[in-house]
């Protein structure tokens, strides 16, 4: 039986060539279960209005897989404080940005704490050597925080359409591999 794929965009979306985008076409292309959920406002994030968009999703879809970029890992980790989760089979935490970002315009998300629980089976961190949020430090901090599997991408930057990756064929690989 296929998984039921959650994809959680960050800050501004990630509408084509972005490769969530991609691979919720790719995945829908072989029949899969995709939500590809778009908050409906994505460029003045609202971390109540986000987390009442995903949790509603959640209860709706209950997917197998959550695959969080950017922002919505930031959002992720919020919800994992206040709320009773039911637990996803695989979380993929892509490019999140620090935990202490300072983007004014994003304020209410940050700073956040490393969750004592993130509500998965099996999570992995994705991160970038040179992701423009997060520092390589940073990111083997919060490897070593969640204790988790950590995939580190060689210049990558935000693993994002600016950085090349409007198709990532790993990821689709890794999905249909679950």
């Amino acid at each position: 039986m296929a998984k039921k794929v959650l994809l959680l965009h960050g800050w501004g979306g990630s509408d084509f060539p972005h490769w969530q985008s991609w691979l919720a076409g790719e995945l829908a292309k072989g029949y899969g279960c995709v939500n590809f959920l778009r908050f409906d406002d994505v460029d003045t994030p609202r971390l109540k209005r986000w987390s009442e968009q995903t949790l509603e999703a959640l209860q709706d879809f209950k997917p197998d897989v959550v695959i969080c970029h950017s922002l919505a890992n930031t959002l992720w980790f919020h919800l994992c404080h206040t709320e009773n989760l039911i637990p996803v089979e695989h979380l993929y935490l892509v490019a999140p940005p620090s935990l202490t970002c300072s983007i004014e315009e994003l304020g209410e998300f940050f700073p956040v704490t490393v969750p004592q629980q993130l509500f998965a089976n099996n999570t992995t961190l994705i991160t970038s050597t040179n992701d423009p949020y997060m520092t390589s430090k940073e990111a083997d901090s919060l490897e070593k925080a969640l204790n988790i599997r950590h995939e580190i991408l060689q210049n990558a930057g935000h693993i994002n359409a600016d950085s090349g990756y409007g198709k990532w064929e790993w990821m689709l690989r890794e999905i249909r591999s679950l």
